[in-house]
């Protein structure tokens, strides 16, 4: 079975599906890796170094996909100019594609494979069960979010973050405020408490207070803790207005103190919720910094503009988005062992093997034997009956994620990033 990983060519993405630790461990399995070439330049991985994998070198995304039996992507099929076509039509009728193809199966990307009866798996819909940690990708890529999140915050910021004492004096640390403790935000607290600052964090779900409190940070908010507000696989419910209310106001008292707010906070399939007013930025200390990783979901903060940096009432609000790709070649490790996890777990006797009784895989599959299995678009696909170990096709919605891998929720929290 011949395993193809092409060249992102999205503007701006620099990750690779597999890295060449990866591709040695499925060569030396059986299977036959084919990578076309500069795949993993971006991300400081030489052809060469995939050669000495055991992957065979491919100067063409045409070449590749055409004798392709799987191809594993970061990104979701697009249109490419340079290549003459869209890349979903490239890929070979019949074959398997595993990517971010996001949550709703009627994309563009989507539609095209389906047509051309390729079997589609989206990494955004692993579902949160033990066994499949390791193949969760949102969770890889929000780790990368979170730790680089404060980074941003403090060379944006013009304090130390820790406390010093020098012949000048004792300088005191810097305060963070941490909005949503999952997995973006729980590495968010540890970087930032690596770096010396005093750390506060708030989430609604008791649950997490324990993991806030031993990586240091002190966790606010207990009044607010509520049990009911937690929803099927440890994400946040959305609150109700009252609730929301008091989380504001929390908020707002939180912010007046802080020198840096990293803000994770989302609800799966809806904007992200407004926590930061603008009323409250006013209030907010001059130079203070607000790195929202909600940017790609419309922000926590009412004045956050996505993929941009602007300064409001003297705070600098950071709305980046696709952090992940900020770090390539970590981002780019963990993905690639997420989606062999996948990949593999697909697999028996050297040869993909589709067990839709296994809930991986039929919660993961988007597009198989010319169905599209989840989200509105089910509904206009014909077929003849449910395939076998899946239940029929609805056309109800489901939640909206973000082919970056980096504006989907994360386990544990309302974090999403």
């Amino acid at each position: 079975m011949r395993i193809a990983v092409p060249r992102e060519i999205i503007p701006g993405e620099t990750r690779v599906a597999l890295v060449p630790e990866t591709v040695a461990r499925l060569v030396k399995s059986g299977l036959e890796v084919a990578v076309e070439a500069g795949a993993g330049a971006q991300a400081t991985f030489t052809d060469e170094a995939y050669r000495q994998a055991g992957a065979t070198i491919v100067p063409g995304a045409r070449e590749l996909y055409a004798a392709a039996d799987v191809v594993l992507k970061v990104r979701e099929p697009v249109s490419s100019e340079p290549l003459g076509a869209h890349e979903a039509d490239l890929i070979r009728e019949g074959a398997t594609l595993i990517a971010f193809l996001g949550r709703d199966a009627g994309s563009q990307a989507a539609r095209k494979l389906n047509a051309r009866q390729v079997t589609a798996f989206s990494m955004e819909m692993i579902p949160r069960i033990s066994r499949a940690q390791k193949m969760d990708a949102l969770s890889s890529m929000s780790t990368v979010a979170g730790y680089k999140a404060v980074l941003m915050g403090a060379a944006t910021l013009g304090k130390f973050f820790p406390l010093l004492m020098t012949a000048a004096g004792t300088i005191a640390p810097a305060r963070v405020f941490v909005l949503g403790a999952g997995v973006a935000g729980l590495q968010a607290i540890a970087t930032a408490r690596r770096l010396g600052a005093v750390v506060e964090a708030f989430d609604v779900r008791p649950a997490v207070r324990e993991e806030v409190q031993s990586l240091g940070a002190t966790f606010v908010g207990h009044e607010l803790l509520d049990e009911a507000a937690v929803a099927a696989g440890g994400y946040a419910k959305e609150m109700t207005p009252e609730q929301q209310a008091k989380q504001r106001q929390l908020v707002a008292d939180r912010l007046k103190q802080s020198d840096v707010v990293v803000s994770t906070a989302m609800v799966p399939g809806r904007k992200a919720p407004i926590l930061i007013p603008e009323a409250t930025v006013r209030e907010m200390r001059p130079g203070s910094v607000i790195v929202d990783l909600a940017a790609e979901m419309g922000g926590n903060c009412e004045l956050t503009e996505p993929g941009t940096d602007v300064v409001r009432h003297g705070v600098t609000i950071l709305g980046p988005v696709n952090l992940a790709t900020t770090l390539p070649v970590h981002a780019s490790q963990m993905y690639s062992r997420n989606i062999s996890a996948l990949l593999q777990n697909m697999l028996k006797d050297g040869a993909l093997h589709l067990d839709f009784e296994d809930e991986i895989t039929r919660e993961t599959c988007v597009t198989h034997e010319g169905r599209i299995l989840k989200g509105p678009g089910a509904a206009a696909t014909g077929g003849a009956g449910p395939v076998a170990g899946l239940p029929a096709p609805t056309g109800g919605a489901e939640p909206a994620a973000s082919s970056t891998g980096t504006g989907s929720p994360a386990p544990v929290s309302k974090v999403s990033t």
